[in-house]
């Protein structure tokens, strides 16, 4: 006796179709699942045992074997309970096999039979358009997750009876339909603003400038200076996420398990900011089968990294591929998966050990060396990632106690749209280029040309902060930026100028040593 079930499972933040099959064998009572199951897999022979007597169905008296093919691709999560239970009912006669290759079934199993919500539905329900599948059978809580693929029919039970008895015809119920784009529009707001941050005004501008480029930035200043406070506003004056955008960052935090129970869809920028206690396999994903890191759930969004230089060596460093390439490849003995991590960098640190080297109230109580050396722990080639660097210093009382309010995200986010829509003709045609700060060195050559005045200047700063050829690069995508927002074609020196300033790690260690 054989029952045959569809269901499906993720790899990466991809899906693909698993055939559930479970066999009756007139041997001694048993259970063996079969086909890479991982932990939670094989415990599902208990919860579908209990599952199915509770729900008043005939339990089999014989061996039952499960089998997860392909059987070469390793399986993990309880959403496997709802069709492993439905095989075996299917292979003892309980449930019809013609609508079995009709819909995919997804959902763990309490031990009273009712369904309890899993992980990594949104991306299965992409996947299932492309197949000539009719329906996604899920959870009650996973329905307005799966409704987010539009134009697939979506069927929510509560527990294993009503699944038997849909799958009998006993029931019909109504497909479950979400307005797609009501959603999209009611969730693009932020709860915090720009107008809510006294003074600052350079560290907003370099802010802007980051924005409308896509730069990596770090913030250098003193305890309270409100480092933190701008950081997380950065996201609200990012350009909107566009529905693909929004579909691709909820597909991971779907498969992280990280997805809100009442939110169908992500559509802010996430920020996401770690402890600096972090592993590396924290920040970038891991395990024995690879799940998304930081990185990854920070995708078309913020990374922020407060006190960077506590950080450990290894994790920061572990931060290149992504920074450069978008993505991080995690191989493992088994399996080797890629995760997008198309980010922005934004970093805070205090300038020494103490916070109080730029401070001019503050006596700094550190010492040269000891400054060195808490600034080395942040590594050369990581710095000449960050295209800016920007010092924020400690806000005056009469800006704190000034009862005028800062400019909107919303007039900030105007001015960025525009430069980005500038930069989005300029690389028209281009492969994952989208903002100045993806410019490659033959791009850099042919769009950030500048004229000898602003020679002279790059001259000047190259030769007195010892610069890489890699920061040379930087303050160039930087320049183009700040004549994007000022509307100009031209690189003028002004602009070339103002990008010198935002490297101010490099100023400040000039000094130091």
């Amino acid at each position: 006796m054989l029952g045959k079930v569809l269901s499906a499972s993720v790899l990466g933040i991809d899906a693909y179709l698993v055939d559930v099959e479970a066999h009756l064998d007139s041997q001694l009572p048993g259970f063996a699942t079969v086909g890479l199951p991982d932990g939670a897999v094989k415990e599902s022979k208990e919860r579908v045992t209990a599952a199915i007597k509770n729900s008043g169905f005939p339990f089999p008296n014989q061996r039952i074997i499960v089998n997860l093919a392909p059987a070469d691709i390793k399986k993990e999560g309880s959403a496997f309970d709802l069709p492993i239970a439905v095989g075996i009912l299917a292979a003892k006669g309980v449930v019809a096999e013609e609508k079995l290759q009709d819909y995919v079934l997804l959902g763990e199993l309490s031990l009273d039979g009712s369904l309890r919500p899993c992980k990594g539905v949104l991306p299965i329900a992409v996947a299932l358009k492309k197949e000539n599948i009719k329906g996604l059978i899920v959870p009650r809580e996973n329905a307005r997750e799966a409704a987010m693929a539009d134009g697939l029919a979506v069927y929510p039970l509560n527990n294993l009876i009503e699944t038997v008895d849909f799958l009998n015809d006993a029931t019909r119920p109504t497909p479950f339909t979400i307005d797609l784009d009501e959603v999209f529009s009611q969730s693009r707001t932020y709860q915090i603003d720009f107008e809510d941050v006294k003074g600052q005004e350079h560290v907003k501008r370099s802010l802007e400038v980051a924005a409308a480029g896509g730069h990596n930035i770090l913030l250098i200043g003193p305890p309270g200076s409100g480092k933190t406070m701008l950081a997380k506003r950065l996201p609200t004056i990012l350009p909107d996420l566009t529905l693909e955008e929004a579909l691709e960052t909820t597909k991971i935090y779907s498969v992280a398990g990280y997805l809100p129970p009442d939110t169908a869809l992500i559509a802010t920028r996430p920020f996401r900011s770690p402890h600096h206690t972090i592993s590396d396999a924290g920040l970038i994903g891991g395990g024995q089968i690879p799940h998304p890191g930081e990185v990854s759930l920070a995708h078309h969004g913020v990374l922020f990294l407060d006190e960077l230089p506590e950080f450990r060596k290894n994790v920061l460093e572990v931060l290149r591929q992504p920074l450069e390439d978008g993505r991080v490849t995690i191989s493992r003995a088994m399996l080797s998966l890629t995760y997008p991590a198309e980010f922005m960098l934004a970093a805070a640190m205090n300038p020494c050990p103490c916070g109080y080297a730029t401070d001019p109230t503050h006596e700094c109580s550190c010492t040269p060396p000891i400054i060195q050396r808490y600034l080395s722990k942040i590594s050369g080639p990581l710095l000449d990632r960050i295209d800016i660097h920007v010092e924020v210093p400690a806000v005056k009382y009469q800006e704190l106690s000034g009862r005028v309010k800062g400019e909107t995200s919303v007039k900030i986010r105007e001015r960025i749209i525009v430069a980005r829509d500038i930069q989005l003709k300029r690389f028209t045609g281009r492969k994952n280029i989208f903002c100045n700060a993806r410019m490659t060195a033959k791009d850099i050559r042919a769009y950030c040309k500048i004229d000898s005045q602003g020679e002279e200047l790059l001259k000047i700063a190259i030769t007195r902060l010892g610069l890489s050829a890699r920061a040379y690069d930087r303050i160039l995508k930087v320049s183009r930026t700040i004549a994007d927002l000022a509307g100009t074609e031209d690189i003028k020196p002004e602009h070339v100028s103002e990008a010198i300033q935002y490297r101010s790690l490099d100023r400040f260690m000039g000094v130091v040593r």
